[in-house]
């Protein structure tokens, strides 16, 4: 990191010579990073049960009460964006598509100003009816989880046989404008490997943005180890096979995924590396779970509760500190490396990606 004095968190220059107003600035970590990119986790709940995500029954969800309301959402959101600088809002969950007000809550956000990018993750079962209605609140895009085209490793993965109502959602996303439509896979060693070419190729026939994200160690019941992760060199090498892969040279910034061009381009696809690739120290993401809680990496294990101070009548400016606060405390790396690495408490489905 550079040795370069850190932007203060509390003041933002103004007009005038040397005028600032207290208690204004944005999202500054101790490391220099300054967060612009929300991840919102609508709900804990899915309809799908990826192995690498959650076991076949289930897990306990929040109770409604613990939840945020559309509005405490909505409240939240707005004083992200208009006292903090967040420049973008991803809503997650759990299955985003299982919140009954998330099209409200979508609209609430396009309507900001300054206006953010807002932007979806879903895994795309029940998308196919709902996309032309998120369109038209003005989401701008949408993120599709998809591990596999095959039905039975589908099935195998998800505990679910949905995989038609994915690709209907696909095809719904791309009609009504919401694009680019991206594709995240997940790739597990001896179970969806060899889809590898075929998602990519499916991708680039349908005009879909595929990127694979290294399996992380956020699974239910904590059975992930490294040995057994499918690494970014493995995905690349099996693409390698199929297809020429240059290195992308558009400027990657904050971006997660490293991008190569597919047979010279335009296309490209991309790898997520978070495990053996990691791009800490370009990251501008902070994340508020679904039972109001912040946190500054998918990896943390410290969270600040803003849903306790907000019902019990906190002000926009002082939620707005607590959010400063939290993010000063964020750390310069995830730490998987560390030999004293631990699993966060709560597993992806609970966090939002």
């Amino acid at each position: 990191m550079s040795s370069a004095p850190l932007p203060d968190p509390w003041t933002r220059p103004v007009p005038g010579p040397d005028a600032a107003v207290p208690g204004s600035g944005g999202l500054v970590d101790r490391h220099g990073r300054v967060a612009t990119d929300l991840r919102v986790s609508l709900t804990d709940r899915c309809n799908l049960r990826c192995t690498y995500c959650m076991p076949p029954e289930g897990l306990q969800w929040l109770p409604k009460v613990e939840q945020l309301t559309d509005d405490e959402v909505a409240r939240l959101v707005r004083i992200g964006v208009e006292r903090l600088g967040i420049r973008e809002v991803r809503f997650t969950g759990g299955e985003p598509l299982l919140r009954p007000g998330l099209v409200g809550i979508v609209a609430a956000a396009t309507a900001l100003s300054p206006r953010p990018e807002v932007s979806l993750t879903t895994n795309a079962i029940g998308l196919a009816r709902v996309a032309p209605a998120l369109a038209a609140a003005g989401l701008d895009r949408i993120n599709v989880s998809l591990d596999t085209l095959d039905r039975e490793r589908f099935r195998a993965l998800t505990h679910r046989d949905r995989l038609d109502d994915v690709l209907a959602g696909l095809r719904a996303a791309s009609d009504a404008g919401l694009t680019p439509v991206k594709v995240n896979a997940v790739l597990l060693r001896g179970m969806n490997e060899a889809d590898a070419v075929p998602l990519l190729d499916f991708c680039l026939e349908h005009g879909y943005q595929l990127r694979f994200i290294e399996q992380m160690p956020l699974d239910a019941h904590h059975a992930w180890t490294r040995g057994e992760m499918v690494t970014a060199e493995d995905i690349l090498a099996r693409l390698s096979a199929a297809h020429e892969l240059t290195p992308d040279t558009e400027e990657r910034g904050s971006a997660p995924a490293e991008r190569w061009l597919v047979d010279g381009g335009p296309a490209t696809v991309g790898v997520i590396a978070s495990v053996t690739r990691s791009f800490c120290g370009t990251c501008d993401r902070t994340r508020l779970t679904a039972d109001g809680q912040i946190r500054n990496c998918l990896f943390a294990r410290e969270e600040s509760d803003l849903r306790t101070a907000m019902r019990e009548g906190a002000t926009d400016d002082e939620l707005a500190d607590r959010w400063r606060i939290a993010t000063l405390a964020k750390l310069p790396g995830h730490g998987i490396d560390d030999p004293s690495f631990l699993q966060p408490s709560r597993p992806m489905s609970a966090i939002g990606g």
